[in-house]
């Protein structure tokens, strides 16, 4: 979607912009042409020979150097976008004045291409009123701004204020500005996470899902036009959705198993991609177990949950696209065309915790789609948010099939 798009990025004085190299190699890969611009402060964190290396550009540092100028003017109009990742507290209070006293700020303010900002700085800057004011004084002059996340601080602190990652920067840019609207106008549900089945009031049965595949595949679904239902399980909390993602918030099989069902019958498109646990306690206890004096052995007793994925799938109708996962350890090839056959799935995304990088809990995934037509299509370890562009790839093949 990026290919032949010229991006100028700016890089500022923030600990964030050791994100930078990944962002610059995401974009390149995408088939951008791209430069990058560094503040002073950004070159205390990253160096310009890194960013030069990986953009195959120079890096634009400083206003004036060697008894020239760098032509803000004419940067600017070179880019189709200016992106700012990451931008400091510093940068923001500048950009919301006016000031012009570097080379970004020149080039800022003679810029006419669109300007996407993804702020990064600690909970307690995001969150002053200054900051706050700032924000809404950039985005009344037209630039567009990708939320700060939840999470990690550099001080060590956990809260919001940090920058969004290089991946969801790219699909953030797809979606916004350079994004195929191919699902616009459709439907999709999509589960992700694990689910936690209680076994009494502090300990559950669960799995060692994060919902990244999840996520990736609602943003991706919700770039390309569709209106997305996200029945999330219990994982990180989630921030930065855009508009056109509803979040529905659930605990265990059953919940999400109801909501699933429930928002069906609106749905052109289900992607089944939660961990949802297969067995649940009978009967939760109702206090915290203790352990009995002279039993050295407990014995729970579970139930199967409901299929939600065999229940979509026999519910299917008037062209609804039902996509499920096989997490498996052997025999997965074998596993994946049963299970498609078994579900009346029409896709099965397969992923095995034998490959490296694949499976709970990585950034990345390593998968093979299989289609009720008999085709399959195997593809090499990427991001999550590559593999879930590949996925909605899929997807829009058999919706016209």
């Amino acid at each position: 979607m990026l290919k032949g798009k010229k991006i100028l990025l700016a890089v500022t004085g923030s600990i964030a912009a050791y994100k930078s190299a990944l962002l610059v190699r995401l974009l390149v890969r995408e088939g951008a042409e791209v430069r990058v611009l560094m503040t002073r402060a950004a070159q205390d964190f990253i160096t310009p020979l890194t960013l030069s290396t990986l953009s195959r550009q120079p890096v634009v540092t400083e206003l004036f150097t060697d008894n020239s100028w760098s032509n803000h003017v004419m940067l600017g109009r070179w880019a189709d976008l200016l992106l700012v990742a990451p931008l400091s507290c510093n940068t923001l209070a500048k950009m919301a004045a006016g000031l012009c006293d570097n080379m970004l700020m020149a080039t800022y303010l003679s810029a006419t291409c669109p300007v996407v900002l993804a702020p990064a700085m600690d909970e307690d800057m995001w969150k002053h009123p200054l900051t706050v004011q700032n924000l809404a004084r950039v985005q009344q002059s037209g630039n567009t701004v990708i939320p700060a996340e939840y999470g990690e601080l550099a001080s060590g602190l956990t809260g919001e204020g940090r920058m969004a990652e290089p991946e969801q920067i790219l699909a953030f840019l797809s979606a916004h500005f350079f994004q195929a609207q191919d699902l616009k106008g459709r439907k999709a549900l999509v589960t992700a996470g694990p689910t936690h089945e209680p076994i009494d009031p502090v300990r559950f049965i669960g799995n060692r899902s994060s919902g990244k595949m999840g996520l990736a595949l609602s943003r991706e679904l919700a770039a390309r036009g569709a209106e997305v239902t996200l029945i999330m399980g219990p994982a990180d909390p989630v921030s930065g959705l855009p508009a056109n993602i509803a979040l529905v918030q659930v605990e265990t099989a059953e919940q999400m198993y109801e909501a699933a069902v429930r928002a069906f019958g609106q749905t052109d498109i289900a992607v089944l991609a939660a961990a949802v646990a297969d067995f649940t306690p009978v009967a939760p206890a109702t206090q915290k177990i203790k352990k009995t004096a002279g039993a050295d052995t407990f014995v729970l007793e579970l139930k199967k949950t409901r299929d939600i994925l065999k229940t979509l799938g026999e519910q299917k109708h008037n062209g609804q696209l039902v996509v499920g996962f096989a997490l498996e350890t052997e025999h997965e090839h074998d596993n994946a065309r049963a299970k498609l056959a078994s579900k009346h799935a029409d896709l099965i995304v397969l992923n095995s915790l034998r490959d490296e990088g694949a499976g709970f809990g990585y950034d990345t995934n390593k998968i093979t789609i299989f289609a009720k037509s008999g085709s399959e299509a195997a593809f090499g370890r990427k991001t999550k948010q590559q593999v879930a562009r590949d996925i909605v790839d899929s997807i829009v093949k058999s919706l016209h099939a």
